[in-house]
C-alpha cells in the first residue's frame, strides 16, 4: 500500500466513513486494508511534540479534532487518537479511545475506561468507570473486540482478543472476558459452555471452577452467564436492579 492510500484510508476512519469490522449476517467480518493502513500509518509518523493549551504531547498519532461539529462531549482530560471514530451524542470522560476505534452514537465512556485500537463499540452503551476494551491491530485479519448496541460494561471489567459482547448484554463489574475465559450459560438443567463471546441480553457475572492441578486442585476464574437481560432495564439500566434479580445485587 503506498503512502497516498494509507493516509486516505486513516482519514476514512477517523471521518466515520470506513470501519475496521463491520457486521454481516451473524458474523464481524474484518477490514484488512484498514488495518494494514493502520500498521503502515505508524511507521509514517514520527514522534514530535503536540501542544493543547497549556498540554503537551509527544506521539505519533494526532489528537483527534472537531468534536463539536460531530455533536460529540468530550470533557478535559480524556485523550482520542485521530483515526477513531464517535458518533454523534457519544460522550468520553476522562479516559481514552485509541486509532482505528468506532463508537456509536448516544455511548458513554466513562471516567479511566479505555477503547483500544480498532475496538468496535455500539450506539447506547456504556462503558463503566475503569473499563478495559482491549485493542487487536495485529494479525490484520484478526477480529477486534466488539461490544454490540445497548451492552453495559461494569466498572474495571476487562474484554480482550477480540471477544464478542452481545447486543443488550450486562457485563457485571471486575469480570475478564478474554479468547480462553470460559463463559458458562448456567441457567438451564445443564451448562453451556462459550468462548469469545457473550449471547445477546446475557447478564454475566464473575465466577470460579476447579480445576485439577499435579499439586492439587484450584479454582480458576471464568465468567457465569446467570440470566438475561429483564424488558424493566432497557430503558435506563440500573447494574443493581439487574444484578438484584438474580439474587446478586445488594
Amino acid at each position: 500500500m503506498d503512502d497516498a492510500r494509507v493516509l486516505e484510508v486513516v482519514d476514512a476512519l477517523d471521518r466515520g466513513e470506513r470501519r475496521i469490522a463491520s457486521k454481516e449476517g451473524d458474523a464481524w467480518v474484518v477490514d484488512e486494508e484498514a488495518k494494514a493502513a493502520i500498521l503502515a500509518y505508524f511507521r509514517l509518523r514520527q514522534v514530535e511534540p503536540q501542544e493543547l493549551g497549556p498540554f503537551e504531547y509527544t506521539d505519533k498519532i494526532p489528537i483527534k479534532r472537531g468534536h463539536a461539529e460531530r455533536g460529540v462531549r468530550v470533557v478535559p482530560g480524556a485523550v482520542v487518537r485521530y483515526g477513531s471514530f464517535l458518533g454523534e451524542g457519544v460522550v468520553v470522560m476522562p479516559g481514552f479511545v485509541n486509532i482505528g476505534a468506532w463508537v456509536g452514537p448516544g455511548t458513554m465512556v466513562d471516567t479511566w475506561a479505555t477503547v483500544g485500537s480498532c475496538a468496535q463499540i455500539g450506539a447506547n452503551v456504556h462503558l463503566a468507570g475503569g473499563a478495559g476494551i482491549g485493542g487487536v491491530l495485529e494479525p490484520v485479519n484478526a477480529r477486534p473486540v466488539v461490544i454490540e448496541d445497548d451492552a453495559f460494561v461494569g466498572s474495571r471489567a476487562i474484554v480482550v482478543e477480540g471477544v464478542v459482547v452481545g447486543e443488550g448484554a450486562v457485563i457485571a463489574p471486575n469480570v475478564s472476558l478474554t479468547a480462553s475465559v470460559p463463559i458458562i450459560d448456567v441457567t438451564g438443567p445443564e451448562p453451556v459452555e462459550h468462548r469469545g463471546y457473550v449471547p445477546p441480553r446475557s447478564v454475566v457475572v464473575p465466577g470460579t471452577r476447579p480445576k485439577a492441578f499435579p499439586s492439587g486442585t484450584y479454582q480458576v476464574a471464568c465468567a457465569l452467564i446467570i440470566g438475561r437481560r429483564s424488558e424493566s432495564t432497557d430503558t435506563k439500566l440500573s447494574l443493581n436492579e439487574t444484578l438484584r434479580e438474580f439474587g446478586i445485587g445488594s
